[in-house]
């Protein structure tokens, strides 16, 4: 890398740290610097000196640390979009200490720093078991990551929900917060990150052997699995530290190397050096902006949060600069899948699904709790009541499971799946400002302003990446810069401890609560036009994997096909948003799902897909009502803890 080439990533990183420093020297300008020897602190030194010089340090440990970890699994994994939480490395510490907060509280005096910590060795563990499988590949510790991420995030969601007087503390501690009354946590922090930085820096050779591909890394000598082992546990070690010590702050680990690469920072070498001094200028300039901003309640302002408000516009200003190139999604056939399905294998899944649909009609809890078929006298009260939820539910998982199956192949990357088109995350800030403006708002209120959030941000990506002719990777990161800013914002208000917080945690976790026939049958409709127009695109679906190049060489014209499959994914993620609001699991799971049970093919995954999608959210609304009757779990956390484990079972069958 040349002297030019360091001035792109050296010109970001001195304006975030001087306007971090201008911050800071503000805020440090209201305290006595230098206190006079021979007598006591005074309260403003002590909580200069105790208290906001440790906040500081923290920030600059912490936003290193993850920018580092977010580096190494980038470059290791070979996934942009790669980051600290993609291993559920977050998800397990959070699950651990809302676990020990209900069951054990005690252990949360010995040393919740402990407790985090366990949690996230323990999901780490169960990655690595689930990767070694088939070698520690890249794809096999994606896969496995955003399944024990989906799953322990889905579990702790069951908990808060089922125990609300702990919203608060936990909204903030899991939106990250750096508050601190000493220096032992900078302190213990700190050597951590140097041997971190440390081993990093001995494995940079092998990773620029690793940029040659795994057949040329292998024919110079490299033993790729073992560099990829050890990079990766370099990377969870780190924001394992990190997470036990000041809760989940994720954004900095996925934005920081993306600012880096965009600013010219590509080999091995200078991405991790640049995009380590990126993510601690970050993080201090977002404290410190919190700091002087809200002043005396910045402790209650989860500090992960807002660092989106910051690095969500830079991301997006350097965007013009990505230099696009395809992936190919890893992702090979299952071994037999044919043999153990049947020579109609869609057929098998359509049979599975109209069984399902008849049982979960028809098989339920009577008022005694006890399970029992519905009584045909009974069947007027009922059914009315369960339909519209079932056929909502089954609209729905198909829609997302076709939206995702779009995403994937369109942008090459098996982590793509429809929130990240940012439509989600629209709807989200949609019905939040409903809910602040008119109060808990009804069926007709949600849909109205879901659906202005949900197309005010897809026409926002739309003008951000129309001059690359919507290349996929710039709608991707486009997408997920303005879905973190409205999470920053979803982030704030949820630790602010608002009442009304408690609804908006219910609809983001995806439920059928209100679904009448209307909007049941609006969803039915929409999934069987929507698909039906999917599978007139399956040919484009089927080329635009091999590559633009290739793509472009078997007739396909790139912008016209991009524009209409983002179109129709919008609108497939703004349907079954504003039908049973947003869910993540089944937009990025359905397509796995259905490549794992042998539907391949374009034609075939898109109607396959969507019969798993469907089948995943009609069974887990139909548990979420049963499970702990007369009480119910939104369909959206169900299918995330029932899917996961099917998903890695299908995944063992076909190493």
């Amino acid at each position: 890398m040349t002297a030019r080439q360091h001035l792109g990533p050296l010109a970001v990183t001195s304006l975030l740290m001087g306007m971090a420093l201008v911050l800071a020297w503000q805020q440090a300008s209201t305290h006595s610097l230098l206190p006079a020897a021979g007598r006591p602190l005074s309260m403003d030194e002590t909580v200069f000196y105790f208290s906001l010089l440790p906040r500081m340090a923290t920030a600059l440990i912490c936003g290193a640390a993850l920018a580092l970890s977010g580096a190494l699994f980038q470059q290791i994994l070979r996934n942009p979009l790669a980051s600290p939480t993609t291993l559920g490395i977050s998800a397990g510490a959070n699950l651990a200490l809302v676990s020990a907060m209900l069951v054990m509280p005690g252990l949360l005096g010995v040393g919740r720093d402990l407790v985090a910590l366990m949690g996230s060795a323990i999901a780490a563990g169960l990655v690595f078991l689930l990767g070694a499988r088939r070698s520690f590949s890249p794809f096999s510790l994606v896969m496995s990551g955003l399944v024990v991420s989906l799953w322990c995030g889905a579990l702790s969601a069951v908990l808060l929900m089922l125990n609300e007087r702990y919203l608060v503390s936990l909204f903030i501690w899991g939106a990250g917060s750096l508050s601190q009354q000493s220096w032992a946590i900078p302190l213990s922090l700190l050597p951590k990150l140097g041997i971190g930085l440390l081993l990093a820096l001995l494995i940079l050779r092998p990773l620029a052997v690793n940029e040659l591909g795994e057949a040329g890394a292998t024919a110079l000598g490299l033993r790729v699995v073992h560099l990829r082992v050890a990079a990766v546990v370099i990377a969870v070690a780190l924001a394992a530290f990190v997470t036990s010590a000041v809760g989940v702050i994720g954004f900095i680990g996925l934005v920081s190397p993306t600012i880096a690469r965009l600013t010219g920072a590509r080999r091995p070498a200078p991405l991790l050096i640049w995009s380590t001094l990126i993510g601690a200028s970050l993080l201090f300039l977002t404290d410190s902006a919190l700091l002087l901003a809200a002043g005396v309640w910045s402790d209650l302002l989860p500090t992960g949060a807002v660092t989106a408000i910051f690095g969500s516009p830079l991301l997006l200003l350097l965007l013009p600069r990505l230099k696009t190139r395809h992936r190919v999604v890893q992702a090979s056939a299952p071994r037999h899948s044919r043999r153990v399905w049947g020579s109609r294998p869609l057929l098998v899944v359509l049979a599975l699904a109209v069984i399902l649909l008849a049982v979960v009609l028809f098989f339920g809890r009577a008022p005694d709790l006890s399970w029992t078929l519905l009584p045909p006298d009974l069947w007027s009260d009922i059914l009315p009541l369960r339909l519209p939820r079932i056929v909502a539910a089954f609209g729905s998982g198909a829609i997302l499971a076709v939206a995702g199956i779009i995403m994937q192949r369109l942008t090459g990357n098996e982590m793509a799946s429809p929130e990240l088109l940012g439509v989600s995350a629209g709807a989200t800030l949609g019905v939040t400002v409903a809910v602040f403006l008119v109060g808990v708002p009804g069926l007709l209120g949600q849909l109205g302003f879901s659906a202005i959030g949900a197309l005010t941000v897809l026409g926002v990506i739309f003008m951000l990446a129309a001059r690359s002719g919507l290349a996929p990777e710039r709608v991707l990161l486009a997408g997920i810069a303005l879905s973190a800013m409205v999470d920053a914002v979803v982030g704030i208000i949820g630790a602010s401890g608002d009442p009304r917080t408690i609804f908006l945690l219910r609809w983001l976790s995806g439920s059928t609560y209100t679904a009448t026939m209307e909007s049941a049958l609006l969803a039915l409709g929409a999934a069987a036009v929507l698909v039906s127009l999917c599978h007139l695109c399956r040919r484009w679906l089927d080329l635009l994997p091999l590559g633009p190049s290739a793509a472009t060489a078997l007739g396909v014209h790139l912008q016209r096909s991009r524009i209409l499959l983002l179109v129709l994914a919008g609108l497939l993620s703004a349907a079954a948003t504003m039908s049973v609001g947003p869910l993540s699991f089944v937009g990025l799971m359905g397509p796995h799902l259905a490549a794992q049970l042998g539907f391949l093919r374009a034609r075939e995954q898109i109607w396959g897909g969507a019969l798993c999608g469907a089948i995943l959210m009609v069974l887990a609304d139909w548990l979420g009502r049963s499970l702990i009757y007369p009480y119910e779990i939104p369909a959206g956390i169900v299918s995330a803890l029932i899917g996961a484990p099917f998903l890695v079972l299908l995944m063992r069958r076909s190493g």
